[in-house]
């Protein structure tokens, strides 16, 4: 699985302003809403709330991964944001999260759901891959530092 076959690239958001979880959660998931009929953005954004509840998505390095199962999705979908600035986002490190990559994925979908967690978390292990986000100037550059890294595993 590719991460191109499911980033929503026109719901990438460079310089999200949200200061706070909720609203990094909220912001993001009216972006992917207006890009994916599929999408409610009130209900994504209990879904993600929900998840959240349960363990913070904040993985450290500066990243979170923040996912949910919603009904009705026929396939997954992820998109990216950056926040420069930081967010307290509950990282297992207890430092400001700047990378969120968000999955939604169909209610019945185990194995796909945990390939494509994976494989997210593994970009974001690669201190190379995160700077080239930090470096990108546009939707463009982050797009062509995940298709790099989708080429590579």
């Amino acid at each position: 699985m590719k991460i191109m076959d499911i980033l929503a690239t026109d719901a990438v958001i460079l310089n999200l302003g949200a200061r706070e979880k909720r609203d990094v959660l909220a912001d993001m998931s009216q972006a992917l809403a207006k890009v994916e009929p599929q999408i409610e953005a009130e209900r994504l954004l209990e879904v993600l709330l929900e998840r959240e509840a349960l363990q913070s998505t904040g993985i450290g390095e500066g990243v979170a991964i923040p996912h949910g199962k919603m009904v009705g999705l026929d396939r997954l979908v992820a998109s990216f944001a950056r926040n420069p600035d930081g967010v307290d986002f509950d990282a297992i490190d207890g430092q400001p999260t700047h990378h969120f990559f968000l999955l939604v994925v169909p209610e019945h979908s185990g194995g796909q759901y945990l390939k494509a967690l994976a494989r997210i978390s593994r970009f974001f292990r690669d201190a190379a891959f995160r700077q080239k986000l930090v470096e990108a100037d546009s939707v463009d550059d982050v797009i062509r530092a995940i298709e790099q890294e989708d080429a590579k595993l």
